[in-house]
């Protein structure tokens, strides 16, 4: 980041025009449109749809780019990997942060309408400031960007906001169920994996893929850690649907 200078406007307009910008558009707003639906006038059995429907996509694609689009890549040459993520990366970096979006904040929404995360907020200012902090210092370290004023104003502001919130909540901290619990830890996995790793990848495939001499070794290897990277997400995925079938049907 610190070498490129790019602002992050720049940034996304740039991998929403190599995405294709209806595709980028389309699924942003889609994905947003139907979580604000879910959460504020949609029904019991609409949310519940959102929710697994986004979090199906998201594991589905998780687990493709793992299992199957992985092992593929690995055969090819350099510039061969390099121009399928080239044409991969930018659609990627718009559709998974939204299905991880929706898949979350629809799941932790949903299962406090349904009554089964019982003293929430001190565990949601918990679980916010452990995956805020993480994440920006990982962007930071994986972006060369802790010297960028921009990067220490979002990791000021994050980690003030979210240790207040601690702060203010921790006096209420009580038990909440087990298998929450699990999912909140799962949950904070992912988002430290996805948006400290992955999508710090992408970022950098996208500088190097918009450089005056772009290495295709470069773009390759980063795309080939983040395809593997993608099937260990996969199975975490795995491991909280698990979680949910048996917070819903084990007698929690």
């Amino acid at each position: 980041m610190s070498q490129h200078r790019a602002s992050i406007g720049g940034t996304i307009g740039g991998m929403a025009r190599r995405a294709n910008p209806a595709f980028a558009g389309g699924i942003v707003a889609v994905s947003v449109v139907a979580l604000a639906y879910a959460v504020t006038v949609g029904s019991l059995q609409q949310h519940t749809f959102v929710h697994v429907m986004a979090g199906l996509l998201w594991t589905g694609t998780d687990l493709f780019m793992g299992a199957i689009l992985g092992p593929v890549i690995g055969g090819l040459s350099d510039e061969q990997s390099a121009a399928v993520f080239e044409r991969l990366t930018p659609k990627t970096s718009f559709f998974l942060p939204s299905m991880a979006l929706v898949t979350i904040a629809g799941g932790i929404t949903l299962a406090q309408r349904l009554g089964v995360f019982p003293h929430a907020e001190p565990w949601l200012a918990l679980f916010t400031a452990a995956n805020l902090i993480p994440i920006c210092l990982l962007l930071g370290r994986r972006l060369n960007a802790w010297r960028d004023p921009r990067w220490q104003a979002v990791f000021a502001v994050a980690t003030v906001g979210s240790l207040a919130w601690v702060a203010t909540t921790i006096g209420d901290f009580r038990m909440t169920t087990p298998a929450i619990v699990v999912a909140l830890v799962v949950v904070t996995i992912l988002s430290v994996q996805g948006f400290g790793f992955l999508m710090p990848g992408e970022i950098r495939m996208y500088f190097e893929m918009t450089s005056e001499d772009p290495d295709p070794g470069v773009i390759s290897a980063i795309g080939k850690q983040n395809a593997m990277l993608g099937g260990v997400q996969g199975v975490f995925q795995l491991v909280l649907i698990a979680d949910m079938v048996y917070l819903r049907y084990g007698g929690f």
